[in-house]
């Protein structure tokens, strides 16, 4: 646990296609155990220019685990217990916006979750918490990223909803159609539930959403294939590398607690009264929550 104020350490989830960071330091891979059973990977923890950063491939080195299979939980509890305190997180996504070319970065700010199958938050019967998700992204951190992004010359976005569905199939048509009526700018298959995880464990998050395809619904597109969103995968990750190196050292000037209130989350949103909660779960829940308990 981090007590607000507690110098950052830089998290990056690693989506589709970014498996490394450039300008890494003293790298050393960390296995990491949780009661959520394991993450996706070793954790790669290092420095960007003195700023201490740990990186998590989400889908594993080779990308062996689907976005269906992904255990959010697991990994969120793995980066909290190596320190980290601000979460940069990288995804593929399809455009549902004629402006939102291939190769054009979102910073999503809002979330749609239409996922069936997944484990959605740390809390459970004996321990309950209610959080709130109205605004699940970190707003100093999103602009640190912009900032970043216009440095190196890549065409960024700023804000967006990301509808997040099951997968691991891509869209019908009926559903690519459905999804921008209801004025949605994304779509993909990995951050959710893991933006709200974050928001449980107090950690500051941002998502960099890296545009490959127009999904399924674009006339004057061929359907979205794997050999297509691969070639603007390899494309999106040179440009995810480099600013991911200018962001991490520009999140070290932070000296005191998120502005935003991220790691603060916590403070009331535990409704079990102290006596009626189960040990066992204050006990799971050391890392994302022992703050408050």
């Amino acid at each position: 646990m981090s007590e607000p104020g507690t110098p950052p350490v830089v998290g990056v989830i690693g989506g589709s296609g970014v498996y490394d960071i450039e300008g890494l330091t003293n790298p050393r891979w960390e296995t990491v155990e949780t009661p959520f059973g394991p993450p996706s990977d070793a954790l790669l923890c290092g420095e960007i220019e003195g700023q201490p950063v740990v990186f998590l491939p989400r889908h594993g080195r080779g990308h062996q685990v689907p976005p269906n299979r992904l255990n959010f939980r697991a990994n969120i509890d793995a980066l909290k217990q190596l320190g980290v305190t601000e979460v940069l997180s990288l995804s593929a996504v399809g455009s549902l916006r004629e402006d939102l070319e291939p190769g054009t970065f979102v910073l999503a700010d809002q979330f749609i979750d239409r996922t069936v199958g997944r484990e959605r938050s740390f809390f459970d019967t004996g321990l309950v918490a209610h959080v709130s998700a109205a605004d699940p992204t970190c707003t100093r951190v999103m602009g640190v990223l912009e900032d970043a992004a216009k440095a190196e010359h890549i065409p960024i976005s700023h804000g967006g909803t990301y509808l997040v569905m099951e997968g691991p199939q891509f869209s019908s048509r009926a559903e690519s159609f459905l999804y921008r009526s209801w004025g949605c700018d994304l779509v993909g298959m990995t951050n959710m539930p893991e933006a709200k995880l974050a928001r449980e464990a107090e950690l500051c998050y941002a998502t960099v959403a890296m545009v490959t395809d127009y999904d399924c619904w674009h006339d004057e597109h061929g359907n979205v294939s794997v050999e297509q969103v691969i070639k603007v995968l390899t494309e999106n990750a040179e440009k995810a590398r480099r600013l991911v190196a200018r962001a991490v050292p520009a999140l070290a000037g932070r000296t005191r607690a998120c502005a935003a209130g991220c790691n603060t989350a916590l403070d009331t949103a535990v409704v079990t009264k102290p006596e009626a909660r189960d040990p066992a779960m204050i006990d799971r829940l050391k890392t994302v929550a022992g703050r408050v308990l």
